[in-house]
């Protein structure tokens, strides 16, 4: 909470995002997780979780999910709101989409290899990670965010047809129980070349796409349409890191005349993913003057 709170007397910005990582989930169904490395989020540190059937009866029950770090986060968000909540945007992650949390709990790997092998046990893990991201997402609305935030990166591995097939109607289940329940919108972000999904997550029920650097924004816009907010999608790498603040204005100016030239009027923008932890302030600076019109 006081990191995200000193980011924004530092910059300003006109939302903040209260994350840690993609493992909390993970975490609270009963992974290991640890520091991977010095400054950097938290990451398994054990084999699997879930190998087989049996596996599947360990997982927390539904309704008791919210353990590990999620209440930590709840803490914190709640800090963020009452200090920010008048000035800022916030938005909280509630981790991940089924597909991808079920991907942490069995491993990237064996996840493959089971959605042809045995996908009935993938769509069983699968509903139960769709219960851990109802409840935690809901919790995280009561806390008081503005938008829910979730990733679903590993189903954009796994080609369109299957991602239509399986990873799809699991984003549009969580979503829509999270919108029966409370009037915040819900984004929806999946990292790398998404634009052949981008059809797919537009019809998912989102409000907002949180769209990566390798998506071409002009087709984007025309993908999914004039009612869904963009988001993104500065390359957080090779522009935001990188870079310096001439390249950042640059890209900055690109993409909010590709929007313009698209007539398109629902559009946040932000780096396509998380900020890397090297990124310079000047760079925050000279995309934020950019869209204040300052030098």
């Amino acid at each position: 909470a006081e990191s995200v709170i000193r980011f924004w007397e530092r910059f300003r910005p006109d939302a903040v995002w209260v994350l840690a990582d993609t493992w909390v989930s993970a975490e609270a169904l009963g992974a290991r997780v640890g520091a991977t490395a010095e400054d950097q989020p938290l990451g398994g540190m054990a084999p699997p979780l879930v190998r087989t059937a049996r596996d599947l009866d360990r997982l927390p029950p539904a309704g008791g999910a919210l353990a590990g770090r999620c209440p930590l986060l709840l803490e914190a968000l709640e800090r963020v709101v009452q200090a920010l909540g008048k000035d800022a945007f916030v938005v909280a992650c509630f981790d991940q989409y089924p597909f991808s949390l079920a991907a942490s709990l069995m491993g990237l790997n064996e996840i493959m290899v089971r959605l042809v092998e045995d996908r009935p046990f993938v769509e069983a893990l699968m509903e139960r990670c769709l219960e851990q991201g109802i409840e935690y997402g809901r919790a995280l609305s009561r806390a008081g965010a503005d938008m829910l935030s979730g990733g679903d990166s590993p189903a954009g591995l796994i080609g369109p047809r299957l991602y239509r097939e399986l990873a799809w109607p699991f984003e549009r289940r969580l979503i829509a129980a999270l919108k029966s329940v409370s009037p915040r919108p819900v984004s929806l972000h999946i990292c790398g070349r998404a634009l052949p999904l981008l059809g797919d997550m537009a019809a998912s029920g989102a409000d907002v796409l949180e769209i990566d650097h390798l998506v071409d924004l002009r087709q984007a816009i025309r993908l999914a349409g004039p009612g869904k907010v963009l988001w993104g999608n500065l390359d957080p790498v090779g522009i935001l890191a990188q870079g310096a603040p001439g390249d950042v204005r640059r890209a900055c100016l690109r993409a909010l005349e590709a929007v313009r030239q698209s007539g398109h009027r629902r559009f946040v923008l932000s780096s396509g993913c998380t900020l890397a932890v090297e990124t310079p302030e000047e760079n925050l600076d000279a995309l934020l003057n950019t869209v204040r019109g300052g030098d």
